[in-house]
């Protein structure tokens, strides 16, 4: 593919509607689009479930599946506890088989599933994988063991927190030579001080395929706060070495986290989709130049990213930045990414050809 110009300046329809929120029609409503990073959250003072996750799906885009992302849903309460988050892959199968039987015409939420396995267990995280291949033999497509640290007191994620240079740990390294046997990808959570990190991961398992959240996870808080071109620098430094490997995926999205520092969440006025693809396109230019669209995948993030903005603002903002694009890297990005990574083709209708003008 010919490097070319990706993005272009646009917004989408600024209404302010009741309770002052920006409402925006969705652009382009017929691209079909995977979105290959949800959550469903259990919460008692936040959930987000099949029923919100549908309601958002289907206000505009043109959301044909997603891949549910392990947030510690629905764990075993009993029994060994490196068996218990088994209880979340069962718990997500199953309402993606209701979903399933919903109709031809319902997004298909979950339609693959990235569980959880402590990969520091080594050679004995077998029995959990196969746990997980169990309890979900037609959805479960990976798994990801968050990586996602900082020496920063301020940098910091939701609970489990994980542990300092887990990715170049050797006890996690012999459990993640496991994935291959069992034909399964790792979704890489890491902040953009860690990509060197993972980078020697990568270089250790060539043959695993890998894909990086959140865009390499650059940092805006704490010490990074007022740094962003030197912290912009770094990540770009270290994302152009992961883009050379081509085992290496990347997630555009996520950047709506607190940490990576854009505080949308912060505002009076929620952001507008022109707003986002502003502040957001350094990153999602440079990834998409770097690894090309074939891999690169948009995702939202949600309900994560909600705190930013709504899903009809977001996968506004992610068209707005591709309007100049063929039809061919939209398919790819919007869609055709994320089904060949995870291995989609067959559970998520796409009812258009990726080589339709759209």
């Amino acid at each position: 593919m010919q490097k070319e110009k990706f993005f272009s300046d646009g917004g989408g329809n600024r209404d302010l509607g009741c309770g002052g929120l920006v409402q925006e029609a969705a652009l382009d409503p017929h691209l079909p689009i995977i979105d290959p990073h949800q959550h469903l959250f259990q919460r008692p003072d936040a959930p987000y479930m099949l029923g919100e996750m549908l309601a958002d799906a289907q206000t505009g885009h043109n959301i044909r599946g997603t891949v549910f992302i392990e947030c510690h849903t629905g764990y075993r309460s009993s029994g060994p506890r490196q068996l218990q988050p088994v209880g979340e892959t069962a718990f997500i199968n199953q309402i993606a088989s209701d979903c399933a039987s919903a109709g031809p015409h319902k997004p298909r939420i979950a339609a693959g599933i990235v569980a959880f396995a402590d990969l520091r267990q080594g050679e004995r995280v077998r029995e959990v994988l196969a746990a997980h291949k169990q309890a979900a033999p037609e959805r479960l497509r990976g798994i990801r063991q968050r990586g996602a640290w900082d020496e920063s007191p301020e940098v910091t994620v939701q609970p489990p927190f994980p542990p300092p240079h887990l990715l170049i740990d050797p006890q996690f390294r012999r459990g993640f030579a496991q994935l291959l046997e069992f034909g399964l990808v790792f979704d890489a959570w890491v902040f953009h001080p860690q990509l060197d990190e993972l980078l020697s991961l990568t270089d250790a398992f060539p043959e695993v395929p890998i894909v990086v959240d959140h865009a390499g996870g650059p940092i805006g808080v704490g010490s990074y706060r007022n740094r962003r071109t030197e912290v912009f620098s770094a990540w770009k430094s270290s994302i152009t070495k992961l883009a050379e490997r081509p085992n290496v995926y990347v997630k555009l999205g996520g950047l709506g986290m607190k940490v990576c520092g854009f505080d949308f969440a912060n505002r009076d006025m929620p952001a507008t989709s022109a707003e986002i693809a502003v502040a957001w396109r350094p990153y999602i230019e440079t990834c998409i130049e770097l690894f090309g669209t074939s891999r690169s995948m948009f995702e939202s993030n949600f309900p994560v990213d909600r705190k930013a903005c709504s899903y009809v603002v977001l996968w506004n903002a992610f068209k707005i930045m591709t309007r100049d694009c063929s039809a061919a890297d939209k398919g790819d990005l919007f869609f055709a990414t994320a089904e060949r990574f995870y291995g989609l083709s067959g559970l998520i209708q796409n009812p258009m050809p990726l080589s339709a003008e759209t």
